[in-house]
């Protein structure tokens, strides 16, 4: 089984991070948009965010500019943040059951070797991907299909902590694992398709047994 997870807000505590920085780059340009309508659309990659708050004429207008002052916004405030509670456990427990383990990120491939370091360095996964091997972002599933490819294909399961994880692998057919490590609440997770709902990674992990991701 493959095992695709999600980094932010899943394994990194990053989200209320991404947030903000949002919220200081759409600032530059003299528009305030609230935090919490900002943190419903983390999951997203910037190609679809700014399309959700702006609308395709804002994309068309500013989008270019605002993913640039978001990356500039994002770098000292990503730098403090840490993987959550159970992070390196349970990715080495996924690999310890036989999964083949997957990193789906769309941030830039210098941030996802960072959290490789703190997992344990590139060896503990399979793969990764990052934000150069997809065209969109979630919620469209092109993540989720490369991920899986990059292991030579197969079925797989889906680890994230958005409705847009589930909504990405959902349109390829992949069940989600959801964890609440995100912000996202138990029935919003529900309701988007999640076969399942935990509140940490410690708690997905001591629930692998009754998972496709077992390893029996």
């Amino acid at each position: 089984m493959i095992a695709v997870l999600d980094v932010d807000g899943t394994l990194a505590d990053t989200n209320y991070q991404h947030a903000l920085a949002w919220f200081n780059a759409f600032r530059r340009f003299d528009i305030t948009v609230p935090i919490w309508r900002l943190h419903r659309a983390i999951g997203m990659g910037g190609d679809q965010l700014v399309t959700t708050i702006l609308g395709e004429e804002g994309e068309d207008r500013l989008g270019e500019d605002l993913r640039s002052a978001w990356s500039e916004e994002s770098e000292p405030l990503l730098k403090g943040a840490q993987l959550l509670p159970g992070a390196v456990e349970l990715v080495a427990e996924l690999g310890r059951r036989g999964n083949r383990v997957v990193l789906a990120s769309s941030g830039e491939a210098e941030m996802t070797k960072h959290w490789l370091g703190l997992l344990g360095g590139e060896d503990v996964v399979d793969a990764w991907t990052s934000s150069a091997d997809v065209e969109e972002t979630k919620p469209a599933p092109d993540l989720v299909t490369v991920a899986v490819d990059k292991v030579g294909g197969g079925k797989a399961v889906m680890i994230g902590d958005s409705v847009w994880d589930i909504e990405a692998a959902g349109k390829v057919d992949t069940p989600t694992l959801a964890v609440r490590t995100g912000g996202f609440g138990r029935e919003e997770l529900t309701a988007a398709g999640a076969a399942l709902v935990v509140d940490s990674l410690a708690e997905l992990m001591h629930a692998l047994d009754d998972t496709p991701l077992s390893g029996r």
